[in-house]
């Protein structure tokens, strides 16, 4: 391992040197790219040195340890304990940083929220969760823009698509995607009966045109007024678009842009994504094949998550893991699950050698 990472490290001296010298300073495609590929392996590049360091470090306390000062003798002690800790940390922030990177990281999202078994109330659950998710988009500083919606009369929404952007969204929400099973008394409930809906989230990571190329002549293209209860959560527009991609069957549309001609582009950016998911999803199953269980991007008919309202509590069933402050959860406070899940799927992939 760590010859790899010395190999890497001379590959970024050796680009560092590069960008200092006029000939490719002068070439600005190269230099670009030069200045791409430097930033790339920069982590890696410093978390050797680091290494190289500490290693010293303990050398040198090493040979301190013969020293006649048995005081001198005890520092050295001391310092190689916690400079070994410190290696044993920079060795595994080394593992995880060889581990191949998921493609789609650094990835905007279409996020997909869709009501499933439950009827009206999980369509006011569907709302809750955007309004999660749009909470923790703005607390890491990330754009949350409703894209489509399909209100209930009670606010509650059957489905709605959301563009999320910003630093590293895909690699944070993507392990979102999957059945939230909500235990609660609906507001309508006299009797107090506890009553279980469910709602599947879908996180789509953004392709580029060069990504997914769609024929023009699989897809018919409809302009109809923008739709909704009351319309509290949608601006109303006369310029809606819906695509249907014929081969597939998929319906996407855009019906909060401002003209008609932004709303087709945005829809065709909701259908590349889908798209995309669908030769993605065949990838990610071929590779399951291969490993007994994973966290993430599973299927997305699993029950992920469980939110109890009477409990106060939430369980994520793929890590086991329960908190009961369901409110500020609910508030956008979800980080410390999204970190655990990617703790946890980082260790598989270390113990699998992924």
């Amino acid at each position: 391992m760590i010859n790899r990472v010395r190999e890497i490290k001379d590959r970024f001296d050796s680009i560092e040197h590069k960008l200092q010298m006029p000939e490719y300073i002068n070439d600005r495609e190269q230099y670009l790219e030069l200045i791409k590929e430097h930033n790339k392996l920069r982590p890696l590049a410093e978390k050797y040195d680091e290494y190289v360091a500490c290693r010293k470090a303990i050398e040198e306390a090493e040979e301190m340890l013969s020293d006649s000062d048995a005081e001198l003798r005890k520092m050295a002690e001391d310092e190689i304990k916690s400079e070994r800790e410190r290696l044993s940390q920079l060795e595994y922030d080394i593992s995880v940083l060889l581990l191949p990177k998921d493609e789609n990281d650094d990835k905007n999202v279409i996020l997909e929220i869709r009501a499933g078994a439950g009827g009206e109330e999980a369509a006011l659950f569907v709302y809750d969760l955007y309004r999660m998710y749009s909470m923790f988009a703005s607390s890491v500083g990330w754009k949350f823009q409703m894209l489509d919606a399909n209100e209930t009369e009670l606010g509650g929404f059957k489905e709605v698509s959301v563009s999320v952007t910003g630093t590293g969204v895909y690699s944070k929400l993507k392990y979102e995607s999957g059945v939230h099973r909500v235990q609660r008394v609906p507001e309508t409930e006299s009797q107090g009966r506890i009553q279980t809906s469910t709602v599947t989230v879908a996180v789509l990571p953004e392709t580029e045109d060069v990504d997914i190329v769609i024929n023009p002549d699989d897809i018919t293209v409809e302009t109809c007024k923008s739709s909704g209860a009351g319309g509290q959560h949608i601006n109303k527009t006369e310029s809606a678009i819906r695509i249907i991609h014929k081969p597939t069957g998929i319906v996407v549309g855009c019906q909060t842009e401002r003209s008609q001609l932004q709303n087709k582009e945005t829809a065709m950016k909701m259908l590349r994504a889908k798209l995309y998911d669908i030769e993605k999803t065949k990838r990610d199953s071929e590779i399951a094949e291969n490993r007994k269980s994973q966290v993430g991007t599973g299927d997305r008919s699993e029950r992920i998550r469980t939110y109890n309202y009477p409990q106060g509590r939430i369980t994520d069933h793929r890590i086991g893991m329960t908190i009961y402050d369901l409110e500020s959860f609910m508030n956008g406070n979800i980080a410390s699950v999204i970190d655990a899940l990617i703790s946890a799927d980082t260790a598989e992939k270390l113990k699998n050698g992924i």
